[in-house]
């Protein structure tokens, strides 16, 4: 990685990348509220490689994430989750 140079930017600029993060940061959190499916494929798919262990990685990963019947899978999870959910 390259140094940063902490004197590039004003004082305006830098206001502004900050308000730009934080912006940017509370619309990736309400993008994954509305859609809890993103939650379930990205731990579904980490808790599948840590309990496998698999030595090709990728080859896993094309595997995982082309499976016909993952679809029906992370439905069913959404809804078991969101049933879990409701009082």
């Amino acid at each position: 990685m390259e140094n940063y140079d902490l004197g590039a930017l004003s004082d305006e600029q830098q206001a502004t990348l900050s308000n730009f993060k934080i912006k940017t940061r509370m619309q990736n959190e309400d993008y994954l509220r509305l859609h809890p499916e993103v939650d379930v494929l990205i731990s579904g798919f980490l808790r599948e490689l840590l309990l496998r262990r698999p030595n090709h990685v990728r080859e896993f990963a094309a595997a995982y994430f082309t499976n016909p019947d993952l679809p029906a899978a992370v439905k069913e999870k959404v809804s078991q989750q969101t049933q879990n959910k409701s009082p």
